[in-house]
C-alpha cells in the first residue's frame, strides 16, 4: 500500500465535513463571498459524490456543525467576527434551518454529528474526539470551509490529538482564494497528507 492508501484504510479512517450548513455555505448564507467560492469551485457536488464512496466502504462521515443558543448560552463573544454575526439575532439558531447541512451532502441516516456551539473548530469541548477514538479512527480525513480558520483549526487540533490528517484539497475553500491557495501550500502542506477528491474516491473504490 502507498502511504495514502494506509492512512485513508476503511477502518482506520473517519471523513469530517466542517461548516457545509446552509446558513455558512448554503442558500442561506451569511458569508456570500465565501459560499460563492465553494459553489464556483464545485465542492458541494464534488464532497457528495466522495462522501458516497466513503459511505460504500464504511467510512465513517462526521458533520462538524456551528450553531448558537437563541439565548447565546454556551457561546463564547471573544472573536469579533462572531460577534458581528451575532447582532443577528436569528444567525445560526440551533435546530433552525441555517444549521442544516447543504442537502447535496445527505446527511444519510448513519452519517454522524458533532455540533459546537462555542470556538472556532470541532474538537475541544464537543463529542468528536471520543466518537472517533470509540470508532477506532486513526485519521481524520479533513474537508469543508474554511482554509482562513476553521479548516487551520481542526487540521491542528486533530494533529494535537494524536490523528493523523488527510486534506482532501479540492474539497476545502478559503476567502480569497489566493490566500486559501497560500494556505494550503505553506502552512497546511507541511503537516498534512494531501489528496483530491477523485484520487480518494479511487482508492475507496
Amino acid at each position: 500500500m502507498s502511504k495514502l492508501e494506509e492512512l485513508v484504510r476503511p477502518g482506520r479512517a473517519a471523513i469530517l465535513t466542517l461548516e457545509m450548513q446552509r446558513g455558512v455555505i448554503g442558500d442561506l448564507s451569511a458569508i456570500r463571498a465565501l459560499a460563492d467560492v465553494v459553489d464556483g469551485q464545485g465542492i458541494p457536488k464534488r464532497l457528495g459524490q466522495l462522501l458516497d464512496a466513503a459511505r460504500a466502504v464504511e467510512v465513517p462521515v462526521i458533520h462538524c456543525r456551528a450553531a448558537f443558543r437563541r439565548d447565546r448560552r454556551g457561546s463564547y463573544t471573544n472573536v469579533p467576527m462572531v460577534n458581528r454575526l451575532l447582532q443577528n439575532p436569528d444567525h445560526m439558531v440551533l435546530g433552525e434551518a441555517t444549521t442544516e447541512v447543504i442537502p447535496e451532502l445527505g446527511p444519510a441516516p448513519d452519517d454522524l454529528d458533532s455540533v459546537r456551539l462555542h470556538g472556532m473548530s470541532p474538537f475541544i469541548g464537543t463529542s468528536l474526539d471520543p466518537t472517533l477514538r470509540s470508532l477506532g479512527v486513526e485519521t481524520v480525513v479533513a474537508t469543508g470551509v474554511s482554509l482562513n480558520v476553521g479548516i487551520l483549526g481542526v487540521v491542528i487540533e486533530a494533529i494535537n490529538c494524536g490523528y493523523h490528517v488527510v486534506l482532501v484539497k479540492d474539497c476545502v475553500a478559503g476567502y480569497p482564494t489566493d490566500y486559501a491557495e497560500a494556505v494550503l501550500e505553506h502552512s497546511l502542506g507541511r503537516i498534512t497528507t494531501q489528496t483530491t477528491a477523485e484520487e480518494l474516491a479511487g482508492l475507496w473504490s
